[in-house]
């Protein structure tokens, strides 16, 4: 494995272990401030966040910008035009990857929804900026992690099966959520395929980034949502009626 890559990895390892630092000292900052410190509390893990998040961005693609430039990286890529065509393509693909994977989960028991989720649109209503980590910054650097450098470096040594197999394990106990192991690595299979099939690691993080960008507009919006559905039904029942 390159070192860049090694360099990236340790950076990412670190960026989840900060908050035992970086949470603290930013409390402590507020409360020096004049802060209210259970206001702060809550302020600081979503600041943290963004600074911690934004800072290994900047290091993993500065750690790349080479690579991205190297003509030789995209010569066995796929054409712009069906990696276009892939990355549109591929969202659909990782909705029906997650809905049959939602759908096997509901039937062993496992109840719906993400701690995750819930806990990232408290931090987005908390401090709005986390919007850009959770939609644009996470994606982008899970892809490069989980697909570009733990499948990449699994695929030159095992066939596509077991090397998406296990860098989509290690991505879903990344998300501390052990009970939707199954839906995790349904979507690290299906950013990995994407990946293989285009050569070009742009596909996979279009994907993501769409996925968590709709995710995150549906969670915000889903009291309006709730509403609009009442008011249709409610419209059908009329229509029904009128029939």
């Amino acid at each position: 494995m390159k070192k860049e890559y090694w360099i990236i990895l340790i950076t990412y390892i670190a960026m989840q272990f900060s908050s035992i630092i970086g949470v603290p000292l930013l409390v402590y900052a507020g409360d020096l401030m004049g802060k209210n410190l259970e206001d702060m509390q809550i302020l600081a893990v979503a600041y943290w966040i963004v600074i911690s998040f934004t800072i290994t961005i900047i290091i993993t693609l500065a750690l790349l910008r080479k690579e991205m430039k190297s003509v030789r990286e995209l010569r066995d890529a796929s054409s712009i035009s069906s990696s276009i065509a892939w990355a549109i393509g591929g969202v659909f693909l990782a909705f029906f990857a997650q809905t049959i994977a939602a759908n096997i989960e509901n039937l062993l028991g496992i109840e719906m929804g993400s701690e995750n989720t819930q806990d990232i649109m408290m931090l987005i209503q908390t401090f709005p900026a986390v919007i850009i980590v959770s939609s644009i910054i996470g994606p982008i650097l899970e892809e490069i992690v989980f697909r570009k450098i733990i499948f990449g470096a699994l695929h030159k040594r095992f066939n596509f099966f077991l090397s998406a197999l296990f860098s989509s394990i290690i991505f879903s106990l990344a998300h501390t959520e052990v009970e939707h192991t199954l839906l995790y690595s349904a979507m690290g299979f299906t950013f990995a395929f994407l990946y293989v099939k285009t050569k070009r690691i742009i596909v996979p993080i279009f994907a993501h980034v769409s996925m968590n960008t709709f995710v995150v507009i549906i969670q915000l919006n889903q009291d309006k949502i709730e509403n609009w559905l009442k008011e249709m039904e409610k419209l059908q029942a009329f229509i029904g009626g009128l029939l």
